[in-house]
């Protein structure tokens, strides 16, 4: 976003042993720490910060073997995010194409389950290798561990440690000469490339096409367009019950949730016998939807290029997810114009949005 203040220090780890050897000293001497990788979804206070930032940058790409038609690579937690994509498009290996354009590294993807256009990590996340704080050594943790859901996960949520890698599974297509996308599962990509969702294509076209709707949209960085100085989505889209929504105008868009089905409760005869009570299974959350953050915005009154006099934030002018910097905007001119869009809102509809960059000494 080109605003907030620098760090008091800096170190630059260019290899996973780097990593780990800053983080445990830092945790040795329990000293304020900020571990960055683009920088791309985070907005930094006015007084930067007071600590040492950890810039990961070890890179690189390696093919693991896997079963016939799967193909596993393990990638560095400080290689470039559309780079890799790139990359495994041109080798036609299916899967993450719809995450294209997207900014920053790969070894922050894990952290909010990144995704766009159908696609998720967590469609294809293997696992990471991650140096753990608590456990003071590297382990490897399954995906499965990780709480993956709609830009959250254990590591989001408090699990602190470093990413030193990731590992995808990755569909490796039989046509080599035209390899294919993974089926399409969002309507306006679908739209896009003129076929239905479900439908599969060249995973180069899906590429361009996802390129161009990002870019439409101001989610390609350019640095001679201000729309583009922005977090990308600055707010995420909501998700309240299904009741809730009720009272939102029947206008408003929503998506079905898909809630976790609560496991079954056994209890053995011989349990029974025993005198063990018979186990219930919980009680089932009451069904969820997804709102849009951009109609919620764009219904409560605020436009497109919408301003605060005297501001140098605005939302942008393609995308009223996005805050962007004119110019000249401080952190506290993008935090003042969240907060407005965050109580507009609020008192609308009475959904409050959350915000969806990682925000570092500033408060909404």
């Amino acid at each position: 976003m080109r605003v907030g203040g620098p760090a008091e220090h800096l170190i630059e780890a260019r290899s996973s042993d780097e990593l780990v050897r800053a983080a445990l000293q830092l945790w040795e001497y329990d000293d304020p720490w900020l571990l960055l990788g683009g920088g791309s979804n985070t907005v930094m206070a006015d007084d930067g910060f007071a600590g040492t930032a950890v810039l990961v940058r070890n890179t690189g790409i390696e093919r693991i073997d896997a079963e016939p038609g799967v193909v596993r690579l393990r990638v560095q937690a400080g290689h470039n995010w559309d780079e890799l994509v790139e990359t495994c498009v041109e080798h036609g290996w299916a899967g993450i194409e719809a995450l294209s354009g997207i900014p920053g590294l790969a070894g922050a993807a894990p952290v909010q389950n990144i995704g766009a256009y159908g696609q998720e990590l967590s469609d294809v996340l293997h696992s990471i290798t991650f140096l753990d704080r608590e456990a003071g050594e590297v382990l490897r943790i399954p995906a499965e561990e990780l709480e993956l859901d709609y830009r959250s996960s254990s590591i989001k949520s408090g699990r602190e440690g470093v990413v030193l890698s990731i590992d995808l599974l990755l569909t490796e297509s039989e046509d080599t000469a035209n390899p294919l996308s993974a089926p399409i599962a969002y309507g306006q990509l679908a739209d896009a490339l003129g076929v239905t969702v479900g439908d599969r294509v060249s995973i180069r076209e899906l590429r361009r096409s996802v390129l161009r709707l990002r870019a439409s949209k101001g989610m390609v960085l350019d640095a001679a367009d201000h729309d583009t100085w922005s977090a990308g989505s600055f707010f995420t889209n909501p998700i309240i019950t299904e009741r809730s929504a009720r009272g939102l105008p029947a206008t408003a868009p929503r998506f079905p949730v898909k809630g976790l089905e609560p496991a079954p409760a056994v209890t053995t005869f011989e349990e029974l016998e025993a005198g063990v009570p018979l186990r219930v299974p919980p009680t089932p959350e009451p069904p969820q939807v997804k709102l849009s953050a951009a109609w919620l915005i764009e219904n409560a009154g605020i436009p497109k290029g919408f301003r605060i006099p005297g501001s140098g934030a605005s939302i942008s002018e393609k995308h009223t997810l996005a805050i962007t910097n004119r110019g000249a905007a401080t952190a506290e001119d993008v935090a003042q114009l969240a907060r407005y869009v965050i109580q507009l809102v609020q008192s609308e509809f009475g959904v409050i949005l959350v915000p969806e960059p990682n925000l570092i000494g500033i408060e909404l």
